[in-house]
């Protein structure tokens, strides 16, 4: 379908996704190189570095990057744009300094750029309204990156991905499972809400193509599961009963208590709005010009958990 890729230079190579897509374009022939020189070192790229390959590098997948946290202070507000977006400036003066440039440069990206707590099918074309320090940082990020591309004549890829979904996952995924696992896991009204999710091996696979295309692209699993469907296949795959639903008017007493106490509860209406809101994203592009075939992530739900 596409040209081999030969060497490629993942950054995030130690993270959650990082380390499946070396993982997986190891299995497909791909000599993956994740450090300076022999070592295979770790790198701070939100300071300026050096990079010494003895190879030349055809694509460079940036996975690397500060993921989503509510900061406290000015410092960890900061943080976000020394990573996402001085540390993408500092890995792209680096690979000027290769002797040779790679070809395609591949920017993982997230849905959070959209600013969207609700909605269904939102596309590549919906305005890029992200107001926190990450989904701001991903933003400047992918603008810097695509004048940076086509001043360097470089194939840009960028994938704006939602909740990845893989064996033992982080996040929200991990922490729905770790409380359906411990029992203290409650599910709030009719749990038939949304949420677009992903893969995390079709992300690997889908690599390739986009080396060779480039371009913007959601990827989902095109299914979409409700929070109920999640609940019912997590509790079946654990051989554990499917939690007890409390009333949405009860989540709602416990939510605006939350709001009260502030920042020590982790529960707020805010919290309540994300979960009982459907969020869906559009991955129609994605299919009909990278030829995505995604998996449904609840068939997966043997190797998540």
């Amino acid at each position: 379908m596409c040209t081999k890729i030969t060497n490629v230079f993942l950054t995030g190579a130690t993270g959650f996704l990082g380390g499946v897509l070396k993982q997986e374009l190891n299995a497909l022939n791909h000599a993956v190189f994740y450090g300076s020189g022999n070592q295979q070192s770790r790198i701070d790229i939100s300071q300026p570095f050096r990079l010494e390959l003895d190879q030349p590098i055809n694509i460079v997948i940036h996975a690397a990057g500060k993921v989503h946290s509510v900061p406290k202070t000015e410092d960890e507000r900061q943080a976000f744009y020394d990573t996402n977006l001085e540390g993408t400036k500092n890995l792209c003066i680096a690979l000027e300094g290769l002797q040779t440039i790679p070809k395609s440069f591949i920017f993982i990206s997230s849905v959070a750029v959209y600013g969207a707590d609700e909605g269904a099918g939102i596309s590549e074309s919906h305005p890029l309204n992200g107001g926190t320090p990450y989904a701001d940082s991903k933003i400047l990020a992918e603008y810097w990156l695509q004048q940076w591309a086509e001043d360097n004549k470089i194939t840009l890829g960028i994938l704006r991905l939602p909740l990845i979904a893989g064996p033992n996952p982080p996040g929200n995924l991990g922490a729905m499972i770790r409380g359906i696992k411990s029992g203290k896991y409650l599910s709030i009204g009719k749990a038939d809400a949304r949420k677009s999710m992903v893969w995390i091996k079709d992300v690997a696979e889908i690599i390739p193509v986009l080396a060779e295309k480039g371009g913007i692209f959601n990827l989902t699993d095109g299914y979409h599961p409700t929070f109920g469907e999640l609940e019912e296949n997590i509790s079946l795959t654990l051989g554990k009963t499917r939690p007890i639903s409390v009333p949405y008017w009860v989540a709602n007493g416990l939510a605006l208590a939350g709001d009260i106490i502030g920042s020590r509860s982790p529960f707020n209406s805010n919290k309540l709005r994300k979960i009982t809101s459907t969020l869906t994203f559009d991955d129609r592009k994605a299919r009909e010009e990278l030829g995505w075939t995604p998996t449904r992530v609840i068939e997966k739900m043997r190797e998540i958990v």
